[in-house]
């Protein structure tokens, strides 16, 4: 028997007029969105839509649009198809509050103001620390800790076999990618970023995120959620509540995620949000786990009527 995994968008993946499409076309989606600009009394829907780039770009921005993005398209698969259900989820470092509102862990608006108070807040440890990130191609994870150690620099993701990204100050980005060419990496590429994520200078970010976790209920639900900072299913209050507050400062095992879902019965993986992303990690990961990559409703169309 199939057993599904959908999976969901992290920072990065973002772009102006993303959900656009699935707004105009689709009442459920239309309400998400109007929901969401209704509790963020910032204009989000209209830098949704159009943007501008730069503005979307801002961690107070793009946080809650792809977690609105990505629940947007499963409601209308769920629309679409109201037979099909999925039994794992997870997420990528911001996608994994989208994966726990998504298993039903969380309402729709305490998660959306979580992933915006988290999003406020890494904004302003980016404003108030100079820090970077490296993409190591081609490294090892022995490689990419000593290159960490040596440097006094962090791993911020082990995303699949090959791409591990350290983060840090920025000063000791450069001599990191120094260092990393001296290694024999295949390269080591400092990435556009505001600051260095899932490192101990987002620790005011984590702290401050810590009372909002704190006033949240979580709800109990059948779907297995798997967490970035242990890359093991979560279950219960405290254990989701702890794992996502660690997760602001703490290594995205993103491959231990993906292998322990499969080892857990997942045969097929469903992305949802823009751009293919983790759908490329999951191929390096396991290549003989099928990926469909939903991002727009031209692509969810296309898809819903072929899931098992």
């Amino acid at each position: 028997m199939s057993k599904t995994g959908v999976i969901f968008s992290g920072q990065g993946a973002q772009f102006a007029g993303m959900g656009k499409d699935l707004a105009a076309a689709q009442a459920e989606a239309a309400a998400l969105f109007r929901q969401a600009d209704e509790l963020l009394q910032n204009g989000f829907q209209e830098v949704c839509f159009n943007g501008p780039a730069e503005t979307l770009t801002d961690t107070s921005y793009c946080q809650p649009a792809l977690f609105v993005h990505g629940l947007s398209l499963l409601a209308v698969l769920q629309k679409l198809r109201p037979d099909w259900r999925f039994q794992a989820t997870a997420g990528l470092s911001l996608g994994e509050f989208t994966a726990h509102t998504a298993a039903g862990h969380f309402r729709f608006a305490d998660g959306l103001q979580l992933v915006a108070t988290r999003g406020r807040l890494m904004q302003e440890a980016c404003r108030q620390t100079k820090g970077g990130m490296l993409s190591l191609i081609g490294a090892t994870a022995e490689q990419a800790l000593a290159l960490a150690a040596a440097t006094d620099l962090e791993v911020a993701n082990y995303n699949c076999p090959g791409q591990i990204v350290l983060s840090g100050a920025a000063d000791r980005i450069a001599a990191a990618a120094e260092q990393g060419k001296a290694l024999g990496l295949k390269r080591a590429l400092p990435l556009k970023v505001a600051g260095a994520y899932h490192s101990r200078l987002m620790l005011s970010a984590q702290e401050g995120l810590r009372p909002a976790l704190d006033g949240v209920t979580v709800s109990a639900s059948t779907v297995a959620v798997y967490s970035n900072v242990t890359g093991k299913r979560v279950i219960g209050n405290a254990e989701i509540k702890d794992t996502l507050l660690r997760q602001v400062t703490g290594s995205v095992r993103w491959q231990d995620c993906v292998e322990e879902m499969i080892r857990d019965g997942v045969t097929q993986f469903i992305e949802l949000g823009p751009g293919k992303v983790l759908a490329g990690m999951c191929k390096r990961i396991n290549p003989n786990i099928p990926v469909v990559s939903i991002g727009s409703l031209d692509e969810l169309t296309a898809a819903a009527p072929t899931i098992p």
